[in-house]
């Protein structure tokens, strides 16, 4: 199945029913009246983030999404049916924009959310509606609400507790297939991984999902190779592993390329806990390995981790400090969430 986290939809809401404009002909009955029902209401355009669902690839097959129409009034007080919704089933970490691609409509972070994107329009009053004492017998009926229509955009990021940043053949997938049962694609050439790939991690009797992104090169964020559409995917993450090629010859370099592209997308890339990891270690002679590594604390001001993707070396080290940071992370929340109750409840 392809991997698709965008895509634009069209979306209108069912129109209601007309009301009825009807007298009472039955025999034996001598003042029948008005007995023209309401109109039905039009149904609601609506959307779900369902289980079991990890791309947006269904909308690239149905962009058009109309909900029914209400039935019309009848005679005898008979109110129409409603008009059937229509419910766009989405992925956990779906957005939904207005056309625009700002404005924030609804964020689905949890299986069983709805919100109603457009409402059906009201079904119209039947000419019993109007009956007054001084109108006995009433020859109008409203016509149904139209539907609203208009387009939105859907925007899929990924739910992840990591991710794993880097520039091409940096290691990210191998690192990713080692501690995981994901199988992404690993090839000796750049840009081998063309979409985000979902792994569950367990370590110590715990389990974290760890998101791999395709690589990032000098001017992603101008467009550069696969450029920077996928970073979107690693905004939710509590932290970042930053894997650098051991074999590259300035790495320095290579952690300050990556770290600009973060920083030129987001402020909040930027400043999220990072775990700068010195990848394909088993490839390097100690000397090589003592000059870079000092090189890489130099420009990242941080514990520079050593791993063997291949091997497994350190691979354990860094789990262990995922872990602790995003552990770090969820304390730090739960005393926010006690300090906004005590305030609230303080006279």
């Amino acid at each position: 199945m392809k991997f698709l986290d965008q895509a634009k939809v069209y979306i209108k809401s069912g129109s209601g029913g007309a009301g009825a404009v009807s007298f009472l002909r039955e025999k034996f009955v001598e003042f029948g009246g008005p007995d023209g029902g309401n109109g039905g209401r039009g149904g609601d355009v609506i959307a779900e983030c369902a289980d079991g669902l990890n791309t947006l690839i269904d909308f690239r097959y149905q962009q058009h999404f109309r909900a029914g129409t209400g039935v019309h009034g009848m005679g005898k007080n008979r109110t129409g049916a409603d008009g059937e919704d229509v419910v766009l089933r989405v992925p956990v970490g779906t957005q939904i924009f207005e056309e625009d691609q700002e404005t924030l409509i609804a964020d689905f972070t949890e299986v069983g959310q709805r919100v109603v994107l457009l409402k059906g329009g009201n079904g119209g009053f039947g000419n019993a509606y109007f009956k007054t004492s001084s109108n006995q017998a009433p020859r109008r009926a409203n016509p149904g609400q139209e539907g609203i229509e208009k387009g939105i955009w859907l925007r899929l990021k990924l739910i992840a507790d990591a991710g794993l940043v880097g520039q091409p053949n940096a290691g990210k997938s191998t690192f990713l297939s080692a501690v995981s049962a994901a199988k992404p694609k690993i090839a000796d050439y750049p840009f081998t991984t063309l979409h985000p790939n979902l792994g569950v991690v367990r370590i110590a009797e715990r389990e974290f999902v760890l998101a791999d992104i395709p690589g990032l090169i000098e001017g992603a964020s101008e467009g550069i190779g696969i450029g920077d559409r996928f970073l979107g995917h690693i905004e939710r993450c509590g932290v970042l592993i930053h894997l650098i090629d051991g074999t590259n010859e300035d790495v320095a370099h290579t952690y300050e390329a990556v770290r600009y592209e973060l920083a030129a997308y987001a402020d909040v890339l930027a400043e999220k806990p990072e775990i700068v990891v010195l990848n394909k270690v088993d490839a390097l002679t100690p000397e090589e390995l003592k000059a870079k590594v000092k090189a890489l604390k130099k420009v990242s001001k941080a514990e520079v981790r050593l791993v063997s993707g291949v091997t497994g070396e350190g691979v354990e080290q860094v789990l262990f400090d995922v872990l602790h940071i995003l552990d770090a992370e969820k304390a730090e929340k739960a005393e926010t969430e006690r300090r906004k109750t005590e305030e609230k409840w303080t006279p």
